[in-house]
């Protein structure tokens, strides 16, 4: 575990501890959304500099392959 010091103003820090958001879950789900955000919207910029091709049934049948080997790697290293 990293332990986190954040400088923030009084009265923002106030609201956000009443509101229960300083809590280190609570703060890990804002950062795990936020990087889950973050790499959807790379996603998207990349996907729109791509050269727009039309999706045969084959391009589609690659992609899904893909995208199940990526998550199998992601799996196998979440469990390691």
């Amino acid at each position: 575990m990293t332990t986190v010091q954040i400088t923030l103003p009084d009265d923002l820090a106030q609201t956000a501890a009443n509101a229960g958001l300083l809590s280190p879950e609570a703060l890990e789900m804002m950062l795990r959304e936020q990087l889950r955000l973050r790499a959807g919207g790379a996603i998207k910029t990349l996907w729109r500099a791509l050269p727009q091709e039309p999706v045969t049934p084959e391009i589609e049948q690659e992609i899904c392959d893909e995208v199940v080997a990526v998550r199998a790697r992601q799996r196998r290293n979440q469990a390691s």
